[in-house]
């Protein structure tokens, strides 16, 4: 990126965190280099993009314009309104094609380096598919007449599996573009922070129902805050429970709006699988009944559109385990969907009675494995396991002392870089949210090591693990002491241990 004079504006203070996202946009927008340049911001809906690309133009005197699910010609129109006030054009004028309109919009930049937002750019591709090659000739047309434009363009979009398609290898707008960034959920700490939770439980009990999207806090439950942990039930009732609050039919509009016009009874279907512990393709498509070939094209849906996520086992890496991405679909499906209908009718404090076990005895240990693994991974110092962690995943061996296809589990398996094709293995460990961790959890995993040591794996440098939201006992304390155990709780999870 070439040098310049202009002042990098810092990040508003109305700005929660996002201090890579921020930095990645200014560098972009102020770049002096000759030449039209596109940035790729992307992600998944309600995670703050617009805000931010709303920001950056506020600060830097830029263009935005948000698309919408319109016709051509209205999308035409409107930009050409938005260009007339940006430009203090006194009558707005109309394109009537966009080789006319993407000219405007380089033109922009003829004086400076400005950034030109269009924000839900795959709104537009679909209104007019020639975009991407209009954009593209129009740019190489000016560098040809040597009218260079420091046109910083901006394309923003929600639908991942479109922006990776209007961007891939394929796609004439490759050959434009520059940085590419992806605007994700905070994590489970950031969320804290955002939503003002000082009680690491609390936080993490909130973050199992809206995870880190930001629109949630503000947006869908208007500011409303549990008061502390005792608040927590009534919070759930009446927020995501309350059928007068946005969030109420979030899960079911996330679905609607992500996966398009594709079987949306078959998605809800195989979240709720996979939500409460179907792990594998082959699972889901017993649980369900349906064919493995509609279920895959399903599941791969549900993947590209960032709703399940897929991982390799920590032991086996050829078998691929299926989770739910997203936190507020994992509460729907897992816990919350077999009991909407009761829901329309009864008061949702009564519902939420019969819910409330089903999230504390599926939901929540899921979800705190995954926190687990994310601290270990992005938290933890590199001294707790010897080395910097690569990957922390879930791990399973078929147990030899049970039969039809029992398993044994790791809820946390570290490994680190290696000549290993998977890493060193750096650390197993196992995950409990409602039960105070004692010396047999100790010992599982030492003949969890054991066997893997018989299979071949060197576990030499394998640190046992043990992380309780319940608490440890004071032999398991003592093995710590004796630096025969890692332990990590509440506290520790959040920084504050």
């Amino acid at each position: 990126m070439a040098s310049s004079d202009l002042s990098l504006p810092g990040k508003p203070e109305w700005v929660f965190d996002r201090e890579a996202e921020w930095d990645a946009l200014i560098a972009f927008a102020r770049d002096t280099a000759p030449g039209a340049r596109l940035g790729v911001v992307s992600g998944r809906l309600r995670q703050g993009k617009t805000f931010l690309l709303e920001t950056l133009s506020a600060v830097t005197g830029g263009f935005y314009f948000g698309a919408q699910q319109v016709a051509e010609a209205e999308s035409l129109n409107r930009l050409g309104e938005a260009l007339a006030r940006y430009t203090g054009t006194p009558v707005p004028f109309h394109r009537h094609g966009w080789e006319e309109a993407v000219e405007a919009l380089l033109a922009l930049g003829e004086e400076r380096p400005v950034p030109v937002v269009l924000d839900e750019f795959p709104h537009l591709v679909r209104q007019s598919p020639a975009l991407p090659s209009v954009l593209h000739n129009a740019c190489r047309l000016r560098r040809q007449a040597g009218r260079l434009s420091q046109a910083r363009l901006l394309l923003s979009g929600s639908s991942l599996p479109l922006m990776r398609r209007l961007f891939g290898p394929a796609s004439p707008l490759r050959e434009l573009a520059g940085p590419s960034l992806t605007v994700g959920p905070l994590d489970y700490r950031q969320a804290a922070r955002f939503w003002g939770i000082d009680d690491p439980r609390l936080a993490l009990l909130v973050h199992a129902v809206v995870g880190g999207t930001p629109a949630y806090r503000h947006d869908y439950v208007e500011d409303d805050v549990p008061a502390g942990p005792d608040d927590f039930d009534a919070w759930v009732c009446r927020t995501v429970l309350n059928r007068r609050r946005r969030l109420y039919q979030e899960a079911h509009h996330l679905l609607q709006e992500e996966t398009d016009h594709w079987d949306r009874a078959l998605s809800h279907s195989a979240l709720s699988a996979v939500a409460t512990g179907c792990a594998t393709q082959g699972q889901v498509a017993d649980c369900l009944g349906t064919p493995l070939t509609d279920t895959a094209r399903c599941l791969t849906l549900l993947r590209e559109n960032g709703l399940l996520e897929s991982e390799p086992d920590a032991f086996r890496p050829h078998v691929a385990r299926l989770r739910v991405a997203e936190p507020l679909l994992a509460f729907e499906h897992g816990a919350v969907h077999a009991h909407r209908p009761a829901l329309e009718q009864r008061d949702p404090a009564e519902v939420w009675k019969h819910a409330r076990p089903v999230f504390d005895s599926v939901v929540m240990p899921v979800h705190f494995a995954q926190v687990c693994r994310e601290w270990a991974l992005n938290f933890a110092d590199p001294a707790v396991f010897g080395a910097r962690p690569v990957t922390a995943a879930r791990g399973t061996l078929p147990d030899p002392a049970h039969a039809g296809g029992a398993e044994t589990a790791a809820d946390v398996v570290v490994r680190g870089p290696g000549d290993a094709r998977a890493g060193v293995l750096l650390s197993v460990g196992l995950a409990r949210w409602d039960e105070v961790m004692d010396v047999p959890h100790l010992e599982h995993l030492r003949g969890l090591l054991a066997r893997l040591s018989d299979l071949g794996e060197d576990v030499g440098r394998a640190r046992p693990a043990c992380y309780g939201a319940a608490g440890f006992s004071d032999a398991l304390r003592a093995a710590e002491a004796a630096g025969e155990v890692v332990l990590v709780g509440l506290d520790r999870l959040y920084g504050q241990g």
